[in-house]
C-alpha cells in the first residue's frame, strides 16, 4: 500500500492542474483574503479532513444517519455562499460572529484569532462539493467505498491523494497573499478585490448547487480539447495496476458447503434505501418461511432474463410459503433513484417484495459479487444453495418445491416447465466509460475526461467497437456531441444499450444503422423509424434479428443530449 499511497500523494498534485479544480478555484484563491495568517492551514486542513472522510463514509453516514448525501452537499454550498457574502458585505461578518458566538466560545480564543477555525469550515466544505477528475487509483478506493470494503490501506491511499491536492491549494493561497502584499496598489484596493472574489465565490455557490460546474468543465473542454489530457497517465502502468488488483481483492462469495450439513446462516438484510410491494421484512422474522434472495440492478440484461421465471415462482408458490425478496444493488448511480426504480418494477410487472441496497450493505453481508446472484434459504434461515447467472431454471424450481416440503407443504402436483431462455451471443456485455472499457477499436486511444475528436478505422476486428467525432468519456459513461456515432461489429441476435439524457428536463435522439442501412424490419422495440428518443434512465433494445449473426452496428447522435453506460447482447 506505501507505492500506491506515493502514486496517490503524486496524483493528487497533478489533479490541481485538471479541469475539475477550475469551479472551486475561486474559492482557494481568496481564502487568504481574510482572517488571520493560520486561515490557509485551517483551509487545507479541513480539505484533508473532509475529501478523505467523506470519500471513504459517506455511503455509511447516508446509511446511518438517514441525511441524504444532497442535504450534505448543500449544507456545504451554503456555508460557501455565505463567505462569499461575509467577503461582499464585511458587516455581515459581524452577524456571523454573533450566531457563532457559542461556537466561539468552545474554541481557545488565540485559535480563534488566527483564522484557523475560520478556514477550517471552509476547507471542509470544500471537500465535500468538490469532486476530482479520478483516476484508476483514486476510482478504485471509491469503487471499495461503496462496497464498504475498506481498509488501513484504502485510508492511507486517500489520506495521501487528498494531502498532494491541499499542498498546491496551499501554495496558491500563500502565493496569492505574498503578490498582494507586495503590490501596493493590489494593496491599496484590497477592498474592491475582495468585493469581486465574493460575487465570484457567489456565482460559484450557486453554480455548483445548480450543477452548472459540471457545464462549465464541458464548456472549457469544448474550448480546450487537450486540456487534462494524461494528467492521471502516471498511474496507467503495469506495477500501479497489480498494486489497485491486490487492493481490490475480495474472499468468494457466500457459497455453502455440499458435503456438510453445517449451512451458514443467511445475513440479516440491510435497508438501503425503500421497499417496494411490501413492508420491510427481516430474515429474522421471515424464519419459517422458504426465502429466495435475488441480487439485481434494472439494467443489467442478465438480471431482466431471469424475472419472469422469478415472478413465475412468487405467482406459484406464494401462499405455499415462499418469499422472494429482490434485492436491488445499483450498478449505476442513476439506478439509485426510487422514482427510476419503481418504473422498472411497473414496466417488469414485479409484484413480489423488492428492496434497494443503495449502499451495497445487503451485497457485502452475503459477499456477492454477481448480477444476477440468487440465494435459496430453508426455514431455519439457512442458506442451502446458491445459483450466480442465467439458466437452470428447473433445478432452481425443484430445489425451491424440495424446501417447502420441508416445511409440510405438498408441492407434488405443481409441474415445473420453465422454458430456457438461450443466449445468442458471442459478443460480451461491453462498457463505455475508461473504468471499465473494453474492446475499443478506434484509432485513437482513450481521453480520459477530456472532449477529443476520435477516428473509426476502415475495419473494425470482431466483437470490437469504436468512437467517431468528438466523445467525453468519463469513468462510467461517455457521452457523444452531435454528429458524432458510435461503430460495433458484434454478434448475436439482440442488442441493448443503457443511456439517459444529461439531465431530466431534456431529451435526446439517436440514430441506428444496421450494415451500412437504416435499420428497418430488424429494430428493437425502442427504435421507431430507425430512430430512438431518451427520455428517460433504461436499457434501451436497438436490434432484434430474427436469427443470430454478425453485423456492424452504426449509432448517430444528432444531439449532445446523452450518456451513454453499457452494451448487453442476446
Amino acid at each position: 500500500m506505501i507505492f500506491l499511497s506515493v502514486f496517490a500523494f503524486i496524483s493528487g498534485i497533478v489533479t490541481i492542474l485538471s479541469p475539475c479544480i477550475l469551479p472551486v478555484l475561486p474559492i482557494i484563491l481568496s481564502g487568504g483574503l481574510i482572517g488571520g495568517k493560520k486561515r490557509p492551514l485551517g483551509i487545507v486542513a479541513g480539505f484533508i479532513l473532509s475529501f478523505t472522510f467523506f470519500t471513504l463514509a459517506l455511503s455509511s453516514i447516508v446509511k446511518i444517519t438517514g441525511l441524504s448525501a444532497n442535504l450534505l452537499r448543500t449544507l456545504s454550498i451554503v456555508i460557501i455562499f455565505l463567505f462569499g457574502l461575509i467577503l461582499l458585505f464585511p458587516n455581515f461578518n459581524k452577524y456571523m460572529e454573533q450566531l457563532f458566538t457559542k461556537f466561539s466560545s468552545l474554541v481557545p480564543n488565540k485559535t480563534n484569532k488566527t483564522g484557523f477555525v475560520g478556514g477550517f469550515i471552509l476547507g471542509l466544505s470544500l471537500g465535500l462539493i468538490w469532486t476530482p477528475c479520478v483516476g484508476p487509483i483514486i476510482a478504485t478506493v471509491i469503487t471499495l467505498a461503496a462496497t464498504s470494503s475498506l481498509s488501513t490501506g484504502t485510508v492511507l491511499i486517500t489520506f495521501s491523494y487528498s494531502l498532494g491536492t491541499a499542498l498546491p491549494m496551499l501554495a496558491i493561497i500563500y502565493g496569492g497573499n505574498k503578490i498582494l502584499n507586495n503590490n501596493k496598489w493590489l494593496l491599496k484596493n484590497t477592498s474592491k478585490i475582495q468585493q469581486v472574489f465574493a460575487i465570484f465565490i457567489i456565482l460559484t455557490a450557486v453554480g455548483i448547487y445548480f450543477n452548472f460546474d459540471r457545464n462549465f468543465q464541458t464548456y472549457i473542454l469544448d474550448k480546450f480539447p487537450n486540456y487534462g489530457t494524461g494528467l492521471t497517465s502516471l498511474e496507467d502502468n503495469t506495477f500501479v495496476k497489480k498494486q489497485l488488483a491486490t487492493l481490490k481483492d475480495q474472499p468468494t462469495p457466500t457459497v455453502p458447503s455440499k458435503n456438510t450439513s453445517d449451512f451458514p446462516n443467511a445475513p440479516e438484510l440491510i435497508y438501503g434505501g425503500e421497499w417496494f410491494n411490501s413492508k420491510p421484512l427481516t430474515m429474522q422474522g421471515l424464519k419459517g418461511k422458504v426465502v429466495l434472495v435475488d441480487f439485481w440492478t434494472y439494467t443489467c440484461i442478465n438480471c431482466i432474463r431471469t424475472l419472469p421465471y422469478i415472478e413465475k415462482w412468487h405467482e406459484k408458490y406464494a401462499n405455499k410459503g415462499l418469499v422472494i425478496i429482490g434485492v436491488h444493488t445499483p450498478e449505476f448511480e442513476f439506478e439509485k433513484d426510487p422514482k427510476n426504480l419503481q418504473k422498472a418494477i411497473n414496466d417488469f410487472g414485479l409484484k413480489y417484495p423488492i428492496v434497494q441496497d443503495n449502499n451495497y450493505q445487503t451485497w457485502k453481508a452475503y459477499n456477492n459479487h454477481y448480477w444476477p446472484a440468487k440465494y435459496f434459504i430453508d426455514k431455519n434461515g439457512k442458506i442451502r444453495d446458491t445459483h450466480f447467472g442465467e439458466g437452470d431454471y428447473d433445478e432452481s424450481e425443484k430445489l425451491i418445491q424440495k424446501l417447502l416440503q420441508e416445511t409440510g407443504v405438498d408441492t407434488s402436483t405443481d409441474i415445473i416447465s420453465n422454458i430456457d431462455y438461450k443466449v445468442f451471443s458471442k459478443t460480451p456485455e461491453t462498457y463505455l466509460g475508461y473504468n471499465r472499457i473494453a474492446n475499443f477499436g478506434s484509432i485513437e486511444s482513450i481521453k480520459k475526461d477530456t472532449k477529443f475528436s476520435y477516428t473509426s478505422p476502415a475495419k473494425l476486428s470482431n466483437n470490437t467497437f469504436s468512437y467517431s467525432g468528438k466523445w467525453l468519456v468519463k469513468g462510467d459513461y461517455a457521452m457523444p456531441y452531435k454528429n458524432s456515432k458510435l461503430t460495433f461489429n458484434f454478434e448475436s441476435k439482440n442488442v441493448y444499450l443503457v443511456m439517459r439524457p444529461v439531465s431530466e428536463n431534456t431529451q435526446g435522439k439517436v440514430t441506428v444503422y444496421l450494415d451500412g442501412q437504416l435499420v428497418d424490419e430488424n429494430a428493437g422495440k425502442d427504435v421507431i423509424s430507425g430512430t430512438i428518443t431518451i427520455d428517460s434512465d433504461e436499457l434501451y433494445e436497438l436490434i432484434n434479428l430474427k436469427t443470430p449473426g454478425q453485423h456492424i452496428l452504426e449509432i448517430e447522435f444528432l444531439d449532445n443530449n446523452v450518456e451513454l453506460f453499457a452494451f448487453t447482447f442476446g
